[in-house]
């Protein structure tokens, strides 16, 4: 017994002293100081976290997103001196597995260069929000509603409801066409009315029309002219200031009331027309006789 409690387990330490009182008492102040550290960064990171995310809640204007990637940042950092404190408090030297890490990170990063490149635009679009949630958006031929950005992907609904994933890579490598990043939009519209009709008259019965919605925005003034002249129609091109919010119903209503109030003024709309010459088989044998008659 006497030699087995002699015998050299670690660092020229036997097993009798790490058997001691003295080292067994050591031992409990450790690992009681290890879970006063773990407690105590658990609490610091999430009252941290709270705070962080609180800011953005406090201001409308502030981007939920970034603001709950940055406390999600400032938590793990925490937790991880907290690591780093613990295995420095039973004496392990962390530059060792600092380096292994390291070395592995590195492996894996090589492995997931995918997954890693999704991660990086992730950050980007965190950082810059070209995008946020809310906003109508059209991103690699994709339309809908930002619903989420998260690290790997954005999330889009439909027009029609339905989720579209694109991963973030796609998202930042790809132009971003942002319907909700100004407040005020141009609507624009190009209409077609007969070449006998009076131009003026025309441009006045437009003008009237779209002016007196309540939803037109008299700053900056709309444009209203002849644009082109087309095959069977004289055909203006009309735009309109409107508000964000109001764009698509505005845009939509004002393609009937106009077409409603040219017709209530007189003012004919062409459609292309086509003409049917229909022979019968007998008129064409006449026809073939008659020549050869000839």
């Amino acid at each position: 017994m006497r030699d087995l409690l002699s015998t050299e387990i670690y660092a020229g330490r036997t097993l009798g002293d790490f058997l001691s009182l003295e080292f067994l008492a050591s031992l409990l102040g450790d690992v009681l100081s290890a879970i006063l550290i773990i407690i105590l960064a658990f609490i610091l990171s999430g009252f941290v976290s709270r705070r962080i995310k609180g800011l953005s809640q406090k201001h409308e204007r502030l981007d939920d997103t970034l603001f709950e990637f940055l406390a999600n940042i400032a938590r793990y950092a925490i937790l991880a001196v907290a690591g780093v404190v613990v295995l420095n408090t039973f004496g392990i030297q962390t530059t060792s597995i600092v380096a292994v890490i390291g070395a592995a990170g590195l492996a894996i990063g090589l492995a997931l260069q995918g997954t890693l490149s999704n991660v990086a635009a992730g950050v980007m679009l965190i950082l810059f929000r070209p995008i946020k949630n809310g906003d109508f958006v059209v991103i690699n031929g994709q339309m809908g509603t930002v619903k989420s950005i998260n690290l790997n992907f954005t999330e889009l609904a439909s027009i029609g409801n339905f989720q579209i994933i694109i991963p973030n890579s796609e998202v930042w490598g790809n132009t971003i066409v942002n319907y909700s990043a100004y407040d005020m939009r141009q609507a624009e519209w190009v209409f077609g009315v007969s070449y006998d009709a009076d131009l003026h008259l025309t441009a006045q019965v437009i003008r009237d029309t779209i002016t007196s919605d309540p939803r037109f925005v008299a700053e900056p003034e709309p444009t209203i002219l002849v644009d082109s002249l087309g095959d069977s129609s004289v055909n203006f091109l009309v735009r309109a200031w409107v508000k964000r919010t109001d764009f698509f119903g505005y845009w939509k209503d004002m393609n009937r009331d106009v077409k409603i109030a040219l017709e209530g003024a007189g003012i004919s709309i062409p459609f292309p027309h086509r003409t049917l010459i229909v022979q019968r088989d007998d008129d064409v044998a006449g026809s073939e006789a008659a020549a050869g008659g000839a």
